[in-house]
């Protein structure tokens, strides 16, 4: 039997001709805290099952990497939905919503369906049950109209719909104990596993909990956002509503010629939430002397505060905007991160005493002259630049650490009002593939990057993970003390910024490691009908990242 040396996880080995991923990962289990759930060859993920075919190197995944607790999160999804079926019966209509704090949101579809703990307990159940057996989860190509076919038996119906805007002639289902489904991404190889998770009832459905990634063997702590919740509940509701759920309702309002009028009501729901929270600080105004946002990267934080600015001007009050950026330290003074590179992404890289003293001076109703921070010489300046508030007059202030205290410490709470951005995506692939906030936002930066700042796809994804975890570190702990949470996300943008980002993907090869990630969204992208942007207004937040916005972005 012929056999090939290949580097696995740093160690020359002879892989015999036929060998599979899996075969070879229980060699090397025992290095991992948890499971074994993708091998990663080259810059390809391969799912366990694969047979080893070419020599480029090869290293293991488990769910301390994102791509494995993508896996986990798939395969614990499966397990629901079949045991669901298993024990409501087989018209379930289970919907895997959104993710929160690293849960699952789910519902049952059902009004006459009461899901109570004892209901909930049935399916874990059974779903451990599965998990006991170590059940395979097999994977069969279908052509894509027997794939169709299959999708309306099982009572599917938007799947079919998914299917049927598909390019491709055929179509992947996966199979667990004679259940089919379809999944966007990578499954593990079986049942087994996928041995810690547990269903806990939450607003009107329930949560799958899933494992720590930094502690395997435990969930991950539950913490509770019920402003950020309720955020996703009126956005689920409100997409339910415009019979726009999933990407197949948003490919037939393309096709049926409904695109333009999405595009209407969608802006007009933003200009209608901004004015409410425009009217929440108007009410305050008696107290209220600076307005705080922030949010995570590619939010449309800018245009947020610009089109705020507006209405509050409506209402008679006069914004002065600051930008936190002009109170970075010195660059010579900026602290350093653990490999000894300056973290301008910390609170402690901004002058907080100099921020105070201005903010308190400000208040009383002095003359202050603000900063600017030179990005070239990596100093502030002082150029002239005063504000004094009158009566009916507020500082907007835009900037990561808005909602953190910390920043403000010396400023009472009664005069701040505080505001959470972020693009809260409620439109999902179907009922059980969800769509990732964060991959929303990512495609939204890779358009703005290489529009406006010169960067190419592969620059952007490289430093996504830096950007990411400086989000977990410096915004996300923070959003519940929003005083009102804005939603930026549309539901048509996707449409729209398919045909920006998908140039920029294909360039990004397999020799280049950013390929996992390009590949990834090359094939979300791929179940959008492209549509163009003509009737997006001027003033819209996407127009921040394609172009022809009326502010300056």
């Amino acid at each position: 039997m012929e056999t090939n040396k290949i580097n696995v996880m740093g160690k020359e080995m002879q892989i015999k001709e036929g060998m599979t991923f899996g075969e070879l990962a229980k060699e090397f289990q025992g290095e991992f805290p948890s499971a074994i759930l993708l091998a990663k060859q080259g810059n390809s993920l391969k799912e366990l099952d694969y047979q080893i075919k070419d020599g480029e190197d090869i290293s293991f995944l488990d769910l301390r990497d994102e791509e494995g607790m993508r896996v986990y999160h798939r395969g614990v999804s499966f397990l629901l939905v079949k045991a669901a079926r298993d024990v409501i019966g087989e018209d379930a209509m289970v919907a895997i919503e959104h993710s929160l704090r690293g849960n699952l949101y789910c519902e049952i579809r059902d009004p006459e369906i009461a899901v109570t703990e004892g209901l909930l307990q049935k399916i874990e159940d059974k779903m451990k049950a599965y998990v006991a057996a170590d059940l395979p989860i097999g994977k069969k190509t279908f052509r894509k109209d027997r794939a169709v076919e299959v999708a309306k038996k099982q009572g599917m119906q938007d799947k079919a719909e998914l299917f049927r805007f598909r390019r491709a002639s055929n179509v992947n289902l996966y199979e667990l104990d004679g259940f089919y489904d379809y999944f966007y991404g990578y499954m593990p190889p079986s049942t087994g596993v996928l041995k810690l998770f547990a269903l806990v009832p939450y607003e009107n459905g329930f949560l799958i909990r899933f494992p720590d990634p930094a502690n395997p063997a435990e969930l991950l702590p539950f913490q509770d956002s019920p402003k950020i919740s309720k955020t996703f509940m009126e956005q689920m509701r409100w997409s339910q509503l415009m019979g726009v759920s999933n990407v197949a309702d948003l490919n037939n309002s393309i096709v049926e010629g409904r695109f333009g009028d999405l595009i209407r009501i969608n802006e007009a729901l933003h200009e209608k939430k901004i004015a409410e929270i425009a009217d929440q600080i108007y009410q305050r105004m008696d107290k209220v002397r600076v307005v705080l946002i922030a949010g995570p990267s590619s939010s449309g934080k800018t245009s947020f505060a610009n089109r705020l600015s507006i209405q509050l001007k409506v209402l008679g009050v006069k914004p002065h905007k600051v930008s936190l950026d002009d109170y970075f330290l010195n660059r010579d003074d900026t602290p350093l991160d653990e490999n000894g590179k300056k973290n301008f992404e910390v609170i402690e890289a901004l002058d907080l005493k100099q921020l105070n003293e201005d903010l308190k001076k400000i208040i009383a109703g002095e003359k202050v002259e603000l900063p600017f921070y030179n990005f070239i010489t990596g100093k502030r300046e002082y150029n002239g630049d005063f504000v004094q508030l009158g009566e009916g007059e507020v500082l907007v202030m835009e900037g990561i650490h808005g909602l953190n205290d910390r920043l403000t410490a010396e400023i009472p709470a009664e005069n701040k009002f505080k505001i959470f951005i972020s693009a809260i995506t409620q439109l999902n692939i179907d009922d059980h593939n969800r769509i990732s906030t964060s991959d929303s936002r990512l495609i939204r930066r890779m358009v703005r990057d290489h529009q406006f700042r010169g960067r190419d796809a592969r620059t952007t994804i490289s430093t996504w993970n830096e950007v990411t975890q400086g989000e977990e570190d410096n915004i996300f702990p923070f959003q519940e003390n929003a005083d009102a949470v804005f939603n930026s996300a549309t539901l048509y943008e996707l449409s729209v910024l398919k045909q920006y980002a998908e140039p920029q993907l294909f360039a990004i090869d397999s020799s280049m490691p950013e390929y996992v990630t390009a590949k990834r969204l090359i094939k979300f992208l791929g179940y959008f009908l492209a549509a163009p942007g003509l009737e997006i207004p001027n003033n819209s937040l996407i127009k921040e990242f394609v172009g022809g916005s009326c502010f300056k972005v």
